[in-house]
């Protein structure tokens, strides 16, 4: 086949190729390689390769029998791959090598997927823009003057101009779900535990997750099924599933009982994009089901979560701060510091409310089984501009507040989901975010499935990288 009829096909289709034999994983990879040298320059989302590294691999035995089935596939740098330069997006570690990777690295080798680049992000994955001193911006590839968000930018732009299948990403405060909303791609953040991987420094309180990135929902639950299972490694690892994803995804059920809510009574919104989701949010009940417009009660969620992401960043940071503040950008040494300083009291109080805000929840899911709402608060916006720090007459408070629409659900550990809902009156994507009560992915990519073969937004990419209008 041609290299663009490769690049055009979904994971789905893909995976069925290699595992009829019908292309070889160096093939794909070719293809690939062709792809990245065509566009790459005009968004710089994958600015490690490793190709040496996947044809070595490739040519190494029959993958058809595994679920990739050989299926390249591209790592955010913020998971190490053993021989791969990896620099978490900062310069302390712009020539780091692991001699090993991390464990879920490892299990989606173990299932036959083929690593062959590294995706861009932020410094640690700090921010939802992405950008950094090692490798510079990468660019929306729907304006290529705007952002892709982040933290895991680089991913949803290589997915969406064809420059991979499928990609992984993380998420605390919506790391996975602001650059799928701006980039018009999938992405999931999963229930707390349900996908294993390096726990860091507080293995028992870790809020961020890492998630599969694809163009489709689908093909999301095709990498979430890899993904996902227990690890001893990772001690809130979550038993593996009992359904498969993909299956559940394929059956395209969706629940009697959603609500909407514009802004979960947490942040503004931009008055566009709320409507975008608002009438996306109406188009459910085409599928059969009631939205009513209602959220749970998120009262006390900014202290909770800047807390306990601060507790985070002064636990992992802390001790490479003074080695390297002059290296450090300032939203690292800010979100650090404020770690640092935290006191007993205020981490008490933040776990109290977080408790409370999730029992909250759970009487609200008992009455709902999903919840509706913008995946990001603003369009995509200027890539130079560090962060979004206003909407309408609201101010925001730091660097990551903006995200808040995202982090309620980040609180509870539960799963969502961002999808393509439509487009401004510019041409600039908007997602709509679904998210579940904790441990319900299946029924999240059921619905999502089926309200995207609903829309069919997904059946545009990839694109090429567009420049602004002169």
């Amino acid at each position: 086949m041609m290299t663009q009829d490769l690049i055009n096909l979904s994971a789905h289709a893909i995976r069925t190729l290699l595992q009829d034999r019908q292309v070889s994983p160096l093939e794909l990879l070719d293809a690939l390689e062709a792809r990245i040298a065509k566009v790459d320059g005009a968004v710089n989302a994958l600015p490690t390769l490793c190709f040496e590294r996947a044809r070595i691999r490739a040519r190494d035995k029959d993958f058809s029998d595994l679920p990739l089935a050989g299926m390249p596939i591209v790592i955010k740098d913020l998971l190490t791959v053993s021989g791969v330069r990896t620099t978490f997006g900062s310069m302390t570690y712009r020539n780091h090598i692991p001699e090993s990777s991390d464990l879920l690295v490892e299990r989606i080798e173990a299932a036959g997927g083929i690593v062959y680049a590294k995706s861009n992000t932020p410094e640690f994955g700090a921010g939802a823009n992405t950008f950094n001193d090692v490798f510079g911006f990468t660019r929306n590839p729907w304006n290529t003057a705007l952002s892709a968000a982040g933290s895991s930018g680089g991913s949803a732009v290589s997915l969406a101009t064809g420059m991979a299948w499928l990609a992984t990403g993380s998420d605390l405060g919506g790391s996975l779900r602001n650059p799928a909303s701006f980039c018009a791609v999938v992405g999931l953040r999963p229930s707390q535990g349900r996908i294993a991987a390096d726990p860091g420094e507080i293995a028992f309180n870790r809020m961020s997750m890492e998630g599969p990135m694809a163009r489709n929902v689908a093909d999301a639950a095709i990498l979430l099924d890899v993904m996902a299972g227990y690890d001893s490694r990772d001690p809130m690892s979550l038993d593996d599933p009992a359904e498969s994803f993909e299956r559940a995804a394929e059956q395209q059920r969706v629940p009697p009982r959603i609500a909407f809510s514009p802004d979960l009574g947490v942040t503004p919104v931009d008055s566009e994009v709320a409507q975008i989701c608002e009438r996306a949010a109406e188009r459910f009940e085409e599928l059969g089901t009631q939205v009513e417009n209602t959220h749970p009660d998120f009262s006390g969620l900014q202290d909770v979560f800047q807390v306990h992401r601060a507790l985070s960043y002064g636990t992992s940071l802390g001790p490479e701060l003074e080695a390297n503040r002059e290296v450090f950008k300032p939203e690292i040494i800010w979100n650090v510091e404020k770690g640092l300083a935290l006191t007993g009291q205020e981490i008490m109080d933040a776990m109290v409310m977080r408790s409370k805000i999730y029992q909250r929840t759970v009487e609200f899911f008992s009455n709902y089984d999903l919840i509706l709402t913008p995946a990001t608060v603003v369009p995509p916006y200027p890539v130079e501009q560090r962060f979004v720090e206003r909407v309408g007459d609201h101010e925001f408070s730091n660097y990551i507040e903006w995200c808040s629409i995202a982090y309620a659900f980040t609180v509870i550990g539960a799963p969502a989901i961002s999808i393509p809902c439509g487009f401004t009156q510019s041409g600039l994507p908007v997602g709509l975010q679904i998210a579940a009560p904790v441990r319900q992915e299946a029924s999240l990519v059921s619905a999502a499935c089926a309200f995207e073969n609903l829309l069919r937004l997904p059946d545009q990419l990839p694109i090429d990288p567009r420049a602004p209008d002169p």
